[in-house]
This record gives C-alpha cells, sequence and structure tokens, in this order.
C-alpha cells in the first residue's frame, strides 16, 4: 500500500541480473504516479538541506514514528474524534521519513541496495500493518472491511518483490498512482471522518467509511489478479518451455 521509496537508483539505471541473487546491482525502479515529478524536485531540496548527521536510517525510523502516531490517532478516536488530527500528522511524518531515507542516499550516493531494499520494504510492510488495523479499530470501519484492504496491499506487495526477482523490476505505482497519492487519500478519507462523524449502515451493516475502504481493497485484488496474468505472459514469451530433444 505504502511501499517506500527505497534506497534504490534511478530507473535509468542498470538492471539487476535476475537469476543471481548476489548480485549488488540496482535494479530499475518504474515510478510513474501524477505526482512525482513535483515531489521529486521537493524531496531533492530537502535532501540538500538536510544537516550532515541525518542519516537514512535516522529518516527510516522517523517513519515509523509516523506511522505509529497514525495508528494512535485511530485508536485513541474512539475517545474522542479529534485525535484523528494526529493520525493526520503522523500521515504527513510518515511521508517525510519514508520518501527521504533513500532519497537522501541517493542524493549522496551512499547507497546501500540490499540493506536499504531489506529495511525499507521490512518497515514499509509493518506501517502498513498499523495504519490499516488502525483504521480497523477506529469507531469508523469494521475490522473485517480494512483487513480486506489489508490483503490487497500484501498481494500487491508480493507481486513487487517477485517482479524484482523475476524481471529485475520494481514497481512504485500503478494507475498513475503511488504511495503519496495513496496517503492523500488516506488523510482525506480521516478529514472525513472528523467532519461526518460515525455514519449509519447504507448497505447490510456496512457504512459509507466501510464501502470506501472494502472497494480500495477489492481494487488491489483485482490489479493483482491483472498483473499476475499480465506478468506470467511476458514470462512465457521470455522463458518458453525447453523442448526435449529428439
Amino acid at each position: 500500500m505504502l511501499a517506500g521509496q527505497g534506497a534504490w537508483p534511478e530507473k535509468n539505471s542498470m538492471k539487476i541480473d535476475p537469476t543471481d541473487n548476489r548480485s549488488n546491482a540496482p535494479i530499475e525502479r518504474i515510478q510513474d504516479n501524477m505526482i512525482a515529478r513535483v515531489e521529486r524536485r521537493a524531496l531533492n531540496r530537502l535532501c540538500a538541506g538536510m544537516p550532515p548527521w541525518a542519516t537514512p536510517d535516522m529518516l527510516t525510523l522517523v517513519g515509523m514514528i509516523g506511522a505509529l502516531f497514525v495508528f494512535g490517532g485511530y485508536v485513541a478516536s474512539n475517545i474522542h474524534p479529534g485525535w484523528l488530527l494526529l493520525s493526520i500528522a503522523g500521515y504527513v511524518i510518515h511521508w517525510f521519513g519514508d520518501s527521504l531515507d533513500g532519497s537522501l542516499a541517493r542524493f549522496r550516493k551512499i547507497e546501500r541496495p540490499r540493506y536499504g531494499y531489506f529495511l525499507d520494504h521490512s518497515c514499509d510492510g509493518f506501517a502498513t500493518v498499523l495504519l490499516v488495523v488502525g483504521i480497523g479499530i477506529s469507531p469508523y470501519v469494521q475490522m473485517e472491511v480494512a483487513l480486506i484492504a489489508l490483503v490487497g496491499y500484501l498481494l500487491m506487495s508480493i507481486h513487487a518483490f517477485l517482479s524484482v526477482r523475476v524481471l529485475g523490476e520494481l514497481r512504485l505505482s500503478y494507475m498513475n498512482a503511488g504511495p503519496t497519492e495513496l496517503r492523500l487519500v488516506l488523510i482525506g478519507l480521516t478529514l472525513a471522518m472528523l467532519v461526518a462523524g460515525r455514519e449509519n449502515a447504507i448497505f447490510f451493516q456496512l457504512n459509507g467509511f466501510d464501502l470506501f475502504v472494502g472497494s480500495v481493497g477489492i481494487l488491489l485484488i483485482t490489479l493483482f489478479v491483472v498483473q499476475t496474468a499480465k506478468t506470467a505472459r511476458r514470462l512465457s514469451i521470455e522463458d518458453p518451455p525447453i523442448r526435449p530433444k529428439g
């Protein structure tokens, strides 16, 4: 759902050999979301202004703290809806740390490809669990519905990680949307919770927030099925079956 920038070079970098698990070569990052260029300029400026003592690992920690703020705000919204403002602030903090950690490594040319890839995506997975479970614990969305969205995210993550192995590609956006656009959607959803309050059921026992979150989950699951079929067709051509001799 919120896969971060990571410590990987840009799209025009050398591809990794998918058959070599030990390779440290950079892979191809594909990011064509709507605000990618604007975000890249902003991140470059932030990197240029970062103090020397700031490190990519510190920024990764900042991103995780932001995810904890998001989780805490959603949980505390059971007490008072004003706590949702903490979640909104957490999304901003999470973007700052999660987007800048890899960007700073590339800016300073101190990339650690395998370490950065492992740490970044491990933290992304845990952060997404915090965000989605937090939404499910809040009084606005049922946990069962939130878990559908989490399943969709995890399936797309599996697809992305498999693509790195078999294609040498790390796709960070789909349908012109990436992690930043998704954060903006979640901020909008949280603002709607704050303004509208707890909604009554519209369809069976589902309210408007349930229907929205569930629809996002179903979209992600559908996207996983489509992308899996598309990649399988591509690989069937690039890696044809070997016919036995004779």
